[in-house]
């Protein structure tokens, strides 16, 4: 079996299969290190660099769903593929990063193989591209249907003033502020910003 068979066979257990193939090719053909790491509690992936003379590195988060994990690898790729073209010329999450992203992402989407759901959110956020899955929250919804299922609920469904818990710390719930919601952490009045689509869990009073 050659190395891109056996990327691919890794690869399978965390991509949709219907993509796997692709998203294989992409990644061997970008002579790029591609890490799959434990997840993350602030990023799903990222794109580094040290010097010319070294392969870049993206990284993903391994504790993704399949579609997420698809998504998050092609963000990260279009970075690679943005940094090769233009260095560190342009803004990160600019036009050549979207006009990257959208190449990548095309091919998938006129699959006709994702998800309808998955599909019709993907087509939207493919007309106005965000920085990434997290910020666009139509998007994000419709992906995490897609994570393992758990005890947890998505903070924007919990009342205002509700207390919760997330990372080991008690919060209650205040207001929105575009895709977040301000928390006081109950131990110490601190406040937080916390993702409207953050996995907590309840805390009955």
């Amino acid at each position: 079996m050659d190395k891109l068979s056996n990327f691919s066979d890794t690869l399978s257990r965390f991509s949709p299969k219907e993509f796997n193939n692709y998203l294989a090719k992409l990644i061997y053909e970008a002579r790029v290190k591609f890490k799959i790491v434990p997840g993350r509690k602030t990023k799903l992936g990222d794109f580094r660099y040290s010097d010319l003379s070294s392969k870049p590195t993206i990284t993903v988060n391994g504790d993704l769903n399949p579609y997420s994990f698809l998504i998050t690898s092609l963000h990260e790729i279009a970075h690679l593929n943005t940094f090769r073209k233009y260095g560190n010329s342009v803004q990160a999450h600019g036009i050549e990063w979207k006009n990257a992203f959208r190449d990548l992402l095309e091919p998938v989407l006129t699959s006709k193989s994702l998800p309808e759901d998955i599909e019709k959110a993907l087509w939207k956020s493919f007309v106005n591209t965000k920085a990434s899955s997290c910020s666009d929250l139509a998007l994000s919804r419709v992906l995490k249907k897609y994570d393992v299922e758990n005890d947890t609920i998505h903070l924007e469904s919990l009342a205002k003033n509700s207390t919760f818990a997330l990372n080991g710390k008690k919060f209650k719930k205040g207001d929105l502020r575009r895709s977040r919601y301000v928390c006081i952490e109950i131990s110490t009045g601190k406040q937080f910003l916390v993702h409207a689509l953050a996995n907590v869990y309840i805390i009955s009073e």
